[in-house]
């Protein structure tokens, strides 16, 4: 919820279309308009690539790009979770790697049922985040410093991990379930009513709770088109979904831990302070709270939860590829995860973003990714190509937070 959607009266200053553009307008260069621009980007991308490769809308390939989402979009939550502290991880690819190992050893080499070597390889990469939250915390050393030894080191702990052999592959049908499993095509259809219905009343309840504080409230009509817009699209990728080989358990875990991020952050004492302290510090000192003792804890807890993520992040890339190996959570994992939650629109100034940047970003990054595989386009391409969607994305935060800036001092 943007603040020109609480206040009917900054939505237009002057009455007709030339309020209606001053608005937009005024809200574009604040980067008050939420997810609008990145959704008109995937629709752009869509369409091009769909003209340029007509396979590129079949459902057989969208199927397969909600899988290459998941892994890595999950690994970008955790990526969010820091950034909105004003902060950065750059071992949560390394990490990924290295717990994604721990499980296949403790499965393959060691004998220990798939169920068990997840929750151990879960416990490591939380123990990894501990372990670097309390650094930075601690010690007052910038997180990328820690985070960029992180990646040195948890790289090295891969390849001691996974020995000689360098590749282990798995077979448990418990770990190559979690990328490997299709629910029928009913399933797809019950899950989007349930997104369309939960995020229906979600809003109506924030609607009514204003209302009864005496808050200033969005036209109706705004809610109405959002859900129908929610509703039609949940619609539309259960339609692709089920004309091929259904609902994804990858799919199923990776909404379901967006929506627990999402409500971790806007509905807990701890999002909120990741917000105001992430925000605006200064603010949060003067409100007299202490902003040193609250960040040591919300990092810390941040870190945990973002390698926890990653090394989920990293088992359901291993459970897709059936394999771990010495590249596990390396080349461009970083990368994505990072322009990812930046690319949704997670600022890199701390304090503003959601749960559903990790989700929409991947969406852009994955989409141009795969259109390109199919064009046959190099790598080389790739990359340039998804570094300037990347620069582009940071220079609208940057110019919507100098817009938010002046209109403060305004």
């Amino acid at each position: 919820m943007t603040v020109s959607e609480l206040d009917p009266r900054l939505i237009a200053d002057q009455p007709g279309l030339a309020g209606a553009w001053a608005s937009f307008r005024r809200r574009l260069g604040q980067g008050e308009l939420g997810s609008l621009p990145v959704l008109v980007g995937v629709a752009v991308i869509w369409a091009i690539l769909a003209i340029a490769n007509p396979n590129f809308l079949t459902p057989g390939n969208l199927t397969n790009l909600v899988l290459q989402l998941a892994a890595t979009g999950t690994i970008s939550l955790g990526v969010v979770l820091v950034l909105l502290l004003g902060e950065i991880d750059l071992s949560v690819g390394a990490v990924s790697g290295v717990t994604a190992a721990v499980v296949a050893v403790l499965n393959v080499d060691h004998g220990v049922a798939g169920w068990l070597a997840i929750l151990i390889g879960l416990a490591a990469g939380a123990a990894i985040g501990a372990l670097q939250g309390f650094w930075v915390t601690r010690f007052r050393i910038p997180a990328f410093v820690v985070t960029l030894a992180g990646l040195l080191a948890w790289t090295g702990a891969l390849l001691l991990v996974l020995g000689d052999t360098g590749t282990v592959n798995l077979t448990d049908s418990t770990i190559v379930g979690l990328a490997n499993t299709f629910f029928i095509p009913l399933y797809a259809w019950l899950l989007a009513l349930l997104v369309a219905a939960a995020y229906a009343a979600a809003k109506l309840l924030e609607r009514r709770r204003r209302v009864a504080a005496g808050l200033p409230i969005p036209p109706l009509r705004t809610i109405v088109t959002r859900m129908v817009v929610l509703t039609a699209g949940a619609l539309a990728a259960a339609a692709v979904l089920a004309a091929d080989r259904g609902l994804p358990l990858a799919l199923v875990i990776f909404t379901g831990l967006v929506a627990l991020v999402d409500l971790l952050i806007r509905r807990t004492r701890f999002g909120r302070h990741v917000l105001a302290v992430g925000g605006n510090a200064e603010a949060v000192r003067r409100a007299g709270i202490r902003v040193d003792n609250v960040r040591l804890v919300v990092f810390t807890l941040a870190s945990t939860l973002a390698s926890t993520l990653a090394a989920a992040g990293g088992i359901l890339a291993a459970s897709r590829l059936f394999a771990v190996s010495q590249s596990s959570g390396a080349s461009d994992t970083l990368l994505n995860a990072i322009a990812a939650a930046v690319i949704g629109g997670t600022s890199l100034w701390g304090g503003r973003g959601s749960a559903y940047s990790a989700l929409l970003g991947g969406l852009v990054i994955f989409s141009i990714s795969n259109g390109m595989d199919l064009l046959g386009v190099q790598s080389s391409t790739k990359f340039i190509v998804t570094g300037a969607v990347l620069l582009l994305a940071a220079t609208v935060d940057a110019v919507s937070r100098r817009g938010r800036q002046a209109a403060g001092r305004a």
